[in-house]
């Protein structure tokens, strides 16, 4: 079980609840953006998608430091979200920002983030317990 392996389990929680408030903003300042052209061909739009990576890439770079923290153990316990995708998108977006590919952000928002923040609460409740 994760939440008996040797790592500093109240920095891992801490970081958690970090990316889970993350989560909730980015899912906030996405629902009101109705297709991938909002973010495109306005400027509020671009403005959200801007706001929007730059939490994302601190939810990736958070998910870096507890893979770390926890010598890789952690994540591999949670096998419904694709790690390596979440720690791509990040060195993707803070390395190659003008490479950023708005129909990517939209689906993971739209798709992915809500089932992220749902494993991210259950990993602190487990690690809690």
């Amino acid at each position: 079980m994760p939440y008996m392996c040797n790592y500093d389990r109240e920095l891992v929680i801490e970081i958690l609840g970090q990316i889970s408030d993350a989560v909730c903003v980015v899912l906030e300042r996405f629902e009101v953006v109705s297709d991938v052209s909002y973010f495109t061909d306005t400027p509020r739009g671009k403005e959200k998608l801007d706001s929007i990576c730059m939490l994302l890439i601190a939810i990736g770079e958070s998910i870096k430091k507890i893979d770390k923290i926890t010598n890789k153990t952690l994540l591999k316990a949670y096998p419904n979200v694709d790690w390596k995708a979440a720690k791509g998108m990040r060195d993707i977006m803070a390395h190659h920002y003008f490479d950023i590919d708005a129909e990517e952000i939209y689906f993971v928002c739209d798709k992915k983030l809500e089932e992220l923040g749902n494993t991210i609460d259950r990993m602190k409740r487990d690690l809690l317990s």
